[in-house]
């Protein structure tokens, strides 16, 4: 504990943000982050808990204490070594993690919580600037293969810890670029996608071999899943090949709306609509683009990635954005006494909102209107939620105005063809059936099959795909050598 009265001396201070006006008119990364003496004080602010609830909070389980403490000092390489021994991508968790660490801290029982994240974004940009993050490749391989289809932040954390230890690692991508739902589901102004390459070329250096523009197994006919990929491998040829196989794509299948005038032209699912951007950020080309410019665009579904939704279509130059949310407004502050040290439920107002939005709380869909069999407006009502369901407040119908809308409420499962093409079970909620247990865990039903990341639990956090990609890696690393040193 580098200042035992840091916290009551220091306030929280936030990342700051450049102007909306100067930021819509690009893609790029717009967060200030904290300059080394801001970090330094920021530090000092960590009570060093006795039980530290943001160690338990952080599904990777960082170390926080300790490397809130050793940037108060000034020691900045052994940070990054604290926080590399859990988190193999900090630069994709203190850019885009909603930080439930935070939420945990002590602090944050009755004051402001220590900004965990911005530390650790600190920490690991000062890594890259300063070339102390370097390859570091097993000095004796196993032999083994082991095939990852997914290159999302599960199969590439799996891929690296096993990478290390001396296994050849082949991982599969549909699409283009490695990253999966990182690459094509996170805007570049959340985060700038030159991480992702960074941190591709250590792996290859590594050893790892990425293949894009495969797909193993096969999209449901009519699919809205995006697929570039140029190239199909078969299950049975993965299984064949190599001596394990980890399933580890994202949630990819999207909750649709099935209300009457759901088949106009202009309604699209937001996992059609980012992905597009994104690839022509990145200098690639898209057959017909989904463009919001000049549109009066309606988004539904409050989560982030209606947040994202809400931000690229401004970037468009939409004409208005409006965002649905089913549930009620959300108090603008918790009850901090009930609810600590879990994720509260409060109101949230991401940048994307204060960049431009009109948010609708309690609404429902009820109908999307058309011309011309295209959408020109969508009827709403509102809701209550009552005797554990949702009922129409009586008198209360409206119909906006849309000429576009984005439908994200969130992704039911991972795409079913995928899982069936191996033979796994699934849960009832359509994921890999794979227990966490210690021993035997990510192991599905099918020998040398495992699951880890959304295609097991189901959509979820960047920071618990890196959990469960690394603890995948172990139970394979056990499973092929009867023994592993890699951590879980």
């Amino acid at each position: 504990m580098g200042k035992p009265t840091g916290f009551l001396e220091f306030d929280r201070l936030e990342e700051g943000y450049a102007p909306v006006e100067t930021r819509l008119k690009n893609y790029k990364e717009f967060v200030i982050g904290l300059k080394p003496e801001e970090a330094k004080i920021q530090g000092a602010r960590c009570m060093d808990c006795g039980t530290p609830f943001c160690n338990s909070g952080c599904p990777v389980n960082n170390i926080i204490p300790d490397f809130n403490d050793l940037v108060y000092r000034g020691d900045w390489k052994n940070a990054i070594t604290v926080l590399h021994s859990t988190n193999n991508f900090p630069e994709f968790t203190g850019r885009i993690c909603p930080a439930p660490c935070e939420a945990a801290c002590t602090l944050n029982v009755n004051d402001d919580p220590v900004g965990i994240k911005s530390i650790e974004h600190a920490i690991i940009d000062k890594a890259w600037a300063e070339g102390w993050v370097k390859a570091r490749p097993a000095t004796v391989k196993t032999g083994k293969k082991i095939a990852i289809v997914g290159s999302g932040p599960a199969g590439m954390a799996a891929a690296q810890q096993l990478a290390r230890v001396g296994h050849d690692v082949t991982v599969f991508e549909k699409n283009d670029r490695v990253g999966g739902l990182l690459r094509y589901g996170i805007p570049d102004f959340k985060m700038d996608k030159g991480h992702i390459d960074l941190r591709v070329k250590q792996m290859e250096a590594e050893g790892v071999t990425f293949k894009t523009n495969v797909m193993v197994g096969e999209l449901p006919k009519g699919s809205k899943v995006t697929n570039w990929a140029t190239e199909t491998v078969s299950p049975k040829q993965l299984q064949a090949d190599f001596d394990a196989v980890l399933l580890s794509g994202g949630a990819e299948q999207s909750r649709d709306l099935p209300v009457p005038g759901r088949d106009l032209a202009g309604i699209h699912f937001a996992m059609e609509f980012l992905p597009m951007q994104n690839r022509v950020n990145g200098g690639g080309k898209v057959k017909d683009q989904i463009m919001a410019t000049g549109k009066h665009v309606i988004v539904i579904g409050g989560g982030d990635t209606g947040s994202d939704c809400v931000g690229t279509s401004n970037r468009h130059g939409a004409a208005s954005v409006t965002q649905f949310e089913v549930m009620p407004r959300p108090p603008e502050e918790e009850d901090r006494p009930l609810t600590w040290p879990y994720w509260p439920i409060k109101l949230r107002t991401s940048s994307s909102h204060e960049e431009g939005c009109e948010r609708e709380f309690a609404i429902a869909t009820k109908e999307f209107i058309g011309e011309g069999g295209k959408v020109t407006g969508v009827k709403t009502v509102r809701v209550e939620f009552k005797n554990g369901k949702f009922e129409e407040v009586a008198g209360s119908e409206k119909t906006l105005k849309a000429d576009l809308v984005l439908l994200a409420m969130g992704f039911v499962s991972p795409v079913e063809t995928i899982i069936n093409g191996f033979g796994v079970d699934k849960d009832n909620r359509g994921n890999a059936r794979a227990s966490t247990d210690f021993m035997g865990g990510y192991a599905t039903n099918v020998d040398k099959v495992f699951a880890a990341g959304d295609m097991r639990r189901g959509q979820s956090l960047v920071v618990w795909a890196i959990r469960e990609g690394r603890q995948a890696a172990r139970a394979i690393d056990e499973f092929l050598m009867g023994t592993s040193d890699l951590p879980r």
